[in-house]
């Protein structure tokens, strides 16, 4: 498909040419002649075997295209024990062999860097000459780093370095060096527009692979059809004969480093019990919000100095501004705000006049951020001191919770419920920062101005919303 130009048929590779005609786009005519006068007779394919157990090694030039980008770049900087899990896989890569195939599976919450980890081992990999690639099932981080990407290569190469996991269905054996898969909670079963290609997208990725890696977070499977689990992974390594390793990421980098910031909101959100019921002594800037409007203002002006601030909001409301930009989606009172553009698609969180717009999960899920605001819509609320879900608060256009109602009603409200509170967890850890929540009811909104509080009475209180300062005892 390459178009005739004075590059590649320069005069300066006449003798060359000469001696090894080249066929551009148009000359598909000319190629059967050639092929017709010069080709006698077959080979017994010995020229297909040629091609087809060829290695497949990336450019250097897009090697230190991609190291380039980790360079001098703190978000990309290995830390603790990242360090020592960096070290385990690139021993495997090392050693990487389709007669001793490895899985590793990384876990790890919200922070902890697992794609700081990936985009490392994916560049070294590069670097060492094997074929590698990036893969996850939300598109939302490759996008990003393809924009990262984006001038040196065309779209084409950065594509088959950048893929989704569900590319694997049909994939050779072995065919990938090393596979890294981010996001690896967000696996599905099939892959396709029609959710009909393959049998299960962790089966094939192992099968794809010599050495593949699984970053996980079980917590932050946030649609129905996520099935990527620690167990699903052991159990298809186990059976494609592939040898396990396991390793965890402690360290919290995200939300000023620290992991207690995390516990809290899993108190708060009721997802599990923790012992870490106030922030107190938490160096994390957490808001209860009076308005979207203010929230909003607020994000917008964080965002000035280095435009890593964003709205997010669970996906509560239709995305009428798809079809039409003029039409406003989120609507709250005064408050009006779109979704983010379509023509933005995935690549939103890091657009130059995005901060106007409010992304949803499936647009910074895999993504970090110096500060998020968090509206939380109606298919979260507390009551009498529950946070209670509700799956049919969600947009008919959101595909999430598509498929809920063929369940009971009593499993329907459990997973709903658990995909639901993961949603409103991932957003509200996108931020190193800072998060600021507002919510769209008012039992919801005093309930988490409440648990700001702290427990010691004789602190005093600080209400973030008005700036006022009160003593508990008055």
């Amino acid at each position: 498909n390459y178009e005739k130009d004075n590059v590649v048929n320069n005069v300066f590779y006449k003798p060359h040419i000469d001696k090894a005609p080249i066929f551009y786009k148009h000359d598909g005519l000319e190629l059967r002649a050639f092929i017709k006068k010069y080709i006698k007779e077959g080979d017994s394919g010995e020229v297909l075997y040629t091609f087809e157990s060829g290695r497949i090694k990336p450019s250097k030039s897009l090697a230190d295209s991609l190291s380039s980008m980790l360079k001098n770049n703190s978000e990309f900087v290995l830390i603790d024990n990242q360090k020592v899990i960096y070290e385990t896989a690139l021993n495997f890569i090392d050693n990487v062999s389709a007669k001793n195939k490895n899985v590793m599976i990384v876990e790890g919450g919200p922070g902890t860097g697992k794609t700081v980890l990936a985009i490392n081992l994916l560049t070294e990999s590069t670097k060492k000459g094997l074929f590698a690639q990036y893969a996850t099932r939300n598109s939302a981080p490759r996008e990003v780093y393809k924009a990262k990407l984006t001038g040196n290569f065309t779209k084409s190469r950065i594509d088959k370095m950048f893929c989704s996991t569900g590319n694997y269905w049909d994939a050779d054996k072995n065919i990938v060096d090393v596979l890294i898969v981010d996001e690896a909670h967000r696996m599905t079963e099939k892959g396709g527009l029609f959710n009909n290609l393959g049998e299960n997208q962790v089966k094939e990725a192992i099968n794809s692979s010599k050495f593949s890696i699984f970053f996980i977070d079980e917590n932050q499977q946030v649609t129905i059809r996520d099935i990527g689990t620690r167990g699903i992974i052991e159990y298809y390594a186990h059976k494609l004969k592939a040898n396990v390793h396991h390793s965890i990421l402690e360290s919290q980098f995200r939300c000023n480093g620290s992991d207690g910031y995390l516990a809290w909101i899993d108190e708060v959100l009721q997802i599990k019990d923790t012992a870490n019921d106030t922030l107190e002594e938490i160096n994390y800037d957490f808001r209860v919000i009076d308005s979207p409007q203010e929230l909003h203002n607020l994000i917008i002006e964080q965002n000035k100095l280095n435009n890593k601030s964003r709205v997010v909001a669970g996906y509560c409301w239709k995305w009428v501004s798809s079809k039409d930009q003029q039409l406003k989606d989120i609507i709250i009172g005064d408050y009006e705000a779109s979704w983010n553009l379509k023509s933005d698609g995935q690549s939103w969180i890091i657009k130059e006049n995005s901060v106007s717009e409010v992304g949803c999960i499936h647009t910074c899920q895999g993504l970090e951020l110096d500060y998020v605001g968090v509206i939380i819509g109606p298919d979260l609320v507390v009551r009498n001191g529950k946070v209670v879900t509700d799956y049919s608060k969600r947009a008919s256009t959101d595909q999430s919770l598509k498929g809920i109602k063929k369940y009971s009603n009593e499993d329907a409200k459990i997973i709903s419920e658990k995909i639901i509170k993961n949603t409103y967890r991932t957003l509200m850890t996108r931020g190193m920062k800072g998060c600021y929540v507002y919510s769209t009811d008012k039992e919801t909104q005093e309930y988490f101005k409440n648990k700001l509080l702290l427990n010691d009475k004789n602190k005093l209180y600080t209400n973030v919303s008005s700036g006022t300062s009160v003593n508990i005892d008055d």
